[in-house]
């Protein structure tokens, strides 16, 4: 673990499929009561056209996952609110939400990512489940458009906010995947959030697949494509 402004990160690197084209850098958050580890993983089987620097930052709270456990998170959650919504099989619309800690925790993000002197069109953010919607509320405020948006298992928060932002991205490409069978976060969250990009002009689609709250090996193959696509027009 090493540190990059106010956040720590752990790194890899790839030489991605193609040479002598410039180096993107991929930035991807971890899920609640994940860690930076746990998505490391991913930077040996996502492929990119280009020589590629993997970042994956640590999650700025301590959250308690079980007894004598705990993990990472970006912002707390309703765990209680979770759980009746799991058990009734209501699906919670999290599109109103909002999180006060949210604008000091982009703040560190964006100094984060000043201090590793990449030119946003060359930065990729990504990340799963909360990850994802951290790496959504970065790409829409970044003061340019990042390279791309992976949008691993995520749902549409804070709405009324980001509606202000989404414009400014007409034309732009992201990646977005869910499961269908999701019981944590709902494959309903995750198409409002589709049709929220895509009516603010984005380009894309959500890719469902038969299964939960998981990154399966049809997502990396799709992910792939896109991220290939992307990363050779540079």
């Amino acid at each position: 673990m090493q540190r990059i402004g106010q956040m720590q990160v752990i790194e890899n690197s790839s030489e991605g499929t193609s040479k002598g084209q410039d180096e993107v850098v991929v930035i991807l958050f971890h899920g609640y009561g994940a860690d930076a580890y746990d998505l490391k993983s991913l930077s040996e089987v996502l492929e990119t056209a280009a020589p590629t620097r993997w970042i994956f930052p640590q999650g700025v709270i301590e959250v308690p996952i079980g007894p004598g456990w705990t993990g990472r998170a970006w912002w707390p959650i309703d765990i209680a609110a979770l759980q009746q919504a799991q058990a009734s099989g209501t699906p919670r619309d999290l599109s109103k939400e909002t999180h006060p800690g949210v604008p000091e925790l982009r703040q560190k993000v964006m100094k984060m990512i000043a201090d590793i002197k990449t030119p946003w069109n060359k930065i990729i953010v990504g990340g799963f489940s909360q990850g994802a919607m951290l790496a959504t509320d970065i790409y829409l405020h970044a003061p340019e458009a990042p390279l791309g948006l992976v949008i691993l298992s995520g749902n549409l928060v804070n709405k009324a906010n980001l509606k202000e932002l989404v414009g400014a991205r007409a034309g732009k490409r992201f990646f977005m995947s869910h499961g269908e069978q999701d019981a944590v976060l709902s494959i309903r969250g995750a198409q409002q959030l589709e049709s929220f990009l895509t009516s603010g002009g984005m380009k894309g689609r959500l890719f469902q697949f038969r299964g939960g709250h998981e990154i399966p090996m049809p997502v990396i193959v799709e992910a792939n494509k896109y991220l290939k696509e992307i990363t050779s027009e540079k």
